[in-house]
């Protein structure tokens, strides 16, 4: 009977001992804040403000509030026109350098309520806070921490008292928020409450930033923080809205010079668009690059405008390469977008939505060289095919370099191909090549690197094939691959618009 009863029990101890648990983690790992930034890939920053009236970049912070007057302003159709061109959030820039804010602040009289807008009782961030809310949108807040307006700018008063209240009265009163932004413009000529003079300030120590981002960790905890250096989200290094070929979500920042602790404003930039595959920190880029030539609008540049088919080259070049589009968007004085802004963001959107409606590759059967012992269903190749980012595909530890055959049963014309990891387990993969089986043998179609969150390889040709090959070529580990996709890119005279020419669109 002891016999019998070893015999009935050995084959699954056999299979305990040779299951294994879910791979270990590689390197830096992403917060929540930062896979909730992820998952949004794309979103507008939206500048608009006294620079809007007197046709300029950069205030100088003697501009007078009574100058912002919209006729029309709407959250709704700007913030409707960005969810049209598949964007997920808006970034609001409530102050910008001029010092002018766009809320009741308690902490300057240079703010929204000295303007006649809605006789001084107006606050464009409520506004945004209710459009998104309404829109399903996400937001987040650019609070610039140069003042040209402000008297205190330089001194230690007016981060304590002016920068730091300002964030959190943004924090307190329009959250939740997906993101706070910062930038590194910081320090110069300015108004400075009429002293009209240069002030510079340390741009690594004034601002305190490990306090200051406290701020945004305590209030509003699952906001990624952007900046130059992070701390969750890089700066690429350009404005052109593109990142490297090979883009890792891994960054260690440094200063230019020794001696200097990294701050905003402050960095080896170009370091930003690549990152380091041996980074210390989780710490991918945004892309940010403005709709127009400009972050402002200005009159002169409404039929400079970028076009779809513009915008869908830097949607591969940015979203495509694990980081995120930030596009700058510019209403005008009446407070609303220019219709040749509505209308290039609706086409782009249109050509996004119908690209990626229909994964080519659902229904096919998946061959993979190896699947991670001890639960096939939760580390299955099935799971690449699913709607679910941290699902996946993993294999042994000893297996770095597996392979995966889709046979999709009928040949299928596809030139977008996506791949992501499951990047709760970090950035493993190095290297991929996709193949297509053509003429009676495998053609090498593709490769690419870096994958991480998202990687779109677009390919220059349309191919045709019934079965598709994935090769991991370079991995330290093993693998936790969560998306194989097949998609046929979309055509601008294949999308319907809906705008009309001379009509702006309605939200």
């Amino acid at each position: 009977m002891k016999y019998l009863l070893l015999l009935i029990f050995l084959p699954l101890a056999t299979f305990v001992s040779f299951a294994q648990p879910a791979p270990k983690p590689y390197g830096p790992l992403p917060t929540q804040g930062q896979l909730n930034w992820q998952e949004t890939g794309m979103y507008c920053i939206i500048h608009w403000g006294p620079d809007t009236y007197t046709d300029k970049e950069w205030g100088y912070g003697d501009e007078d509030p009574k100058l912002v007057n919209p006729s029309q302003f709407s959250a709704m159709q700007i913030v409707g026109a960005a969810k049209a061109g598949g964007f997920k959030g808006v970034v609001v820039v409530a102050k910008h350098h001029d010092g002018f804010c766009l809320w009741p602040t308690k902490t300057t009289e240079h703010n929204i309520s000295k303007s006649p807008y809605k006789n001084g009782k107006g606050d464009i961030l409520r506004e945004y806070r209710e459009a998104c809310d309404k829109l399903g949108m996400k937001m987040g807040v650019y609070c610039s921490p140069w003042d040209r307006n402000s008297p205190l700018y330089g001194k230690p008063e007016y981060v304590t008292q002016v920068y730091r209240e300002q964030l959190k009265e943004l924090y307190s009163n329009y959250g939740p928020l997906f993101i706070s932004w910062h930038d590194g413009a910081n320090g110069g000529d300015g108004y400075y409450g009429g002293a009209k003079e240069v002030r510079t300030i340390d741009r690594s120590t004034y601002y305190g930033w490990d306090e200051t981002w406290g701020i945004t960790r305590k209030m509003q905890p699952n906001a990624a923080i952007f900046g130059d250096v992070g701390p969750d989200v890089r700066w690429v290094g350009n404005e052109k809205g593109m990142a490297g070929e090979t883009s890792w979500a891994t960054y260690t920042p440094h200063a230019p010079d020794e001696g200097k602790r990294p701050g905003n404003g402050y960095v080896k930039d170009y370091e930003g668009t690549e990152g380091h595959r041996d980074g210390q920190y989780w710490m991918p880029a945004e892309c940010d690059v403005s709709l127009r030539p400009g972050w402002f609008y200005h009159k002169r540049q409404d039929d400079s405008v970028k076009a779809p088919q513009v915008l869908l080259n830097l949607y591969y070049q940015s979203v495509g390469r694990g980081a995120a589009l930030d596009l700058g968007l510019s209403p005008d004085r009446t407070g609303q977008l220019y219709q040749n802004d509505v209308r290039s963001l609706k086409e782009f959107g249109d050509i996004l939505k119908k690209t990626f409606a229909v994964n080519l590759a659902k229904g096919a059967t998946l061959t993979a060289s190896n699947t991670r012992r001890g639960n096939k269903v939760r580390f299955g190749a099935a799971n690449l095919l699913d709607n679910n980012r941290y699902s996946y595909w993993a294999t042994d530890d000893k297996v770095t370099t597996p392979q995966l055959v889709l046979n999709l049963h009928q040949p299928k014309t596809f030139n977008v191909i996506r791949l992501r990891e499951n990047i709760k387990l970090g950035q493993r993969i190095e290297e991929v090549a996709i193949d297509a089986w053509q003429n009676g043998k495998w053609e090498e179609v593709a490769k690419a690197t870096s994958i991480g969150g998202n990687r779109l390889i677009r390919l220059q040709n349309d191919v045709s094939a019934s079965k598709v090959r994935l090769r991991i070529t370079k991995s330290p580990v093993c693998i936790a691959l969560s998306d194989f996709g097949l998609y046929k890119e979309a055509k601008l005279n294949d999308v319907a618009s809906l705008i009309d020419n001379k009509t702006p669109q309605k939200f």
